[in-house]
């Protein structure tokens, strides 16, 4: 398949890449070969071939929820920044008029 300089144009524009002519002749040649590539794909038999979301097995490697001991409370308030009334205080992050 051919990709001509319109179609590279509009995939530099999306990659909001600034591309010379040099640059946009080389693209040009190098995604036709790559879709060309993609397109021989289309001639693999999968009719036997059961679809699947997942090709590689997932395994669980989570570790147990094991309860432990936290932190006492004055030594993670004494790291913050602000503490008001035993809290961490955070700032707003949105503004409350709206």
């Amino acid at each position: 398949m051919t990709i001509d300089r319109d179609e590279v144009d509009h995939v530099a524009a999306l990659a909001r890449l600034k591309l010379s002519d040099d640059e946009r002749e080389t693209l040009r040649v190098e995604l036709g070969q790559i879709v060309t590539a993609f397109e021989a794909l289309a001639d693999v038999d999968t009719d036997d071939i059961l679809p699947t979301a997942q090709v590689i097995p997932l395994v669980n490697v989570e570790r147990d929820d094991v309860a432990i001991k936290s932190l006492p409370r004055d030594e993670v308030l004494r790291n913050a920044p602000r503490v008001e009334d035993g809290q961490i205080y955070v700032p707003p992050v949105l503004d409350e008029t709206s």
